[in-house]
């Protein structure tokens, strides 16, 4: 059998209940977790904010924008955005960050969801990750191979963009539905010959024994949502404060910008992440982001991600992405072609 290299599994994993944005998949949500923001009594408005370890709340906090709130916020930790999504859809929680492709399933579930917010940044850390000593060269080169991948996820969108792209389609090979840390031990065992994921988990594993086979960028949209309950768009003081909301992490994604390092021993703290792998996914996606309107392309985009979805009858019938959208909240923002902003060397 061909050697593989051993990647060092749990103790040194990403802890599994962080599955970023990006993910996809059925993990419960957190419900033991919460804290609050705003003022400590005599708050008129909650909003009830949909998070994911080392998420929004963690980023507002490091970037001083959970300061001087006229509304409470009422945290509430999700391991991944679809049942964030089932949430927001419950009237659980008012608005919630997932990635690109969970808001086309939740749709296709018909869930009361409206996308009112939206980033761009770059798709190098959404990858096809292969072993370093793997014969595989190029994406044309799957065909056969047995390839991990969370269902649901935006790796999920970007692993069928990539082999049509190679001129193969899921039938052309085995993949194999499996969760972040079920993935790693498929794919460090050599019970997997790729795996299709997303930042923090390709930063981490590329320090570990791993190389990319092809990355998202130019194949995915590079796309992040907030999405909100339109139960809570109705109501006029809720709505106010999911304007306020979306102007703070625009702030505070500006200033990760600023401090990627900063930020990456935060993101380390909360997270358990080595610093350096922090690091390495906040210069390569995670620090790119650009908040940008929910416009026509982005509309457009994510249309085409639903149509290839119900075309392989992975989701139930037809999408209208659009239904799904609010665009109150655009503002005066850059339109979400907008590139992604990227790190000198010295950063």
């Amino acid at each position: 059998m061909r050697r593989r290299h051993s990647l060092p599994l749990l103790a040194s994993l990403i802890p599994l209940s962080l599955v970023l944005s990006a993910c996809g998949g059925s993990s419960a949500a957190d419900t033991g977790a919460t804290s609050k923001d705003g003022p400590e009594s005599g708050a008129k408005v909650t909003l009830n904010v949909g998070d994911q370890k080392g998420g929004s709340e963690s980023l507002l906090r490091a970037a001083g924008e959970l300061e001087n709130l006229d509304y409470q916020i009422k945290w509430s930790t999700f391991t991944s955005g679809p049942p964030l999504l089932e949430a927001v859809n419950a009237k659980a929680v008012d608005i919630g960050g997932v990635g690109n492709t969970p808001p086309v399933f939740a749709a296709a579930a018909k869930s009361k969801i409206s996308v009112v917010g939206a980033t761009h940044g770059s798709s190098n850390g959404e990858a096809i990750l292969v072993p370093k000593d793997s014969p595989l060269r190029s994406p044309a080169e799957l065909r056969g191979k047995k390839i991990a991948v969370a269902q649901g996820s935006s790796a999920h969108f970007q692993l069928i963009a990539s082999l049509r792209q190679a001129g193969l389609t899921p039938s052309d090979v085995r993949v194999t539905l499996l969760q972040p840390a079920d993935a790693l031990a498929a794919f460090n065992s050599g019970k997997v010959d790729a795996w299709a994921v997303w930042d923090p988990y390709t930063s981490q594993v590329l320090r570990s024994g791993a190389r990319v086979l092809t990355s998202g960028e130019g194949v995915v949209n590079g796309l992040g949502f907030q999405v909100a309950a339109p139960a809570a768009l109705a109501d006029g003081a809720k709505s106010k404060a999911v304007a306020d909301y979306l102007r703070r992490l625009q702030r505070a994604q500006d200033w990760v910008f600023k401090h990627p390092q900063e930020w990456a021993k935060v993101w380390s703290k909360e997270t358990g992440l080595p610093y350096e792998v922090a690091f390495d996914a906040v210069k390569r996606s995670t620090g790119t982001r650009v908040t940008v309107a929910v416009d026509d392309a982005a509309v457009a985009s994510e249309q085409k991600i639903a149509d290839t979805f119900a075309e392989l009858k992975l989701i139930p019938g037809k999408v209208v992405f659009k239904d799904f959208v609010d665009t109150r909240f655009n503002r005066d923002l850059p339109p979400s072609t907008t590139p992604a902003r990227s790190y000198g060397k010295d950063s």
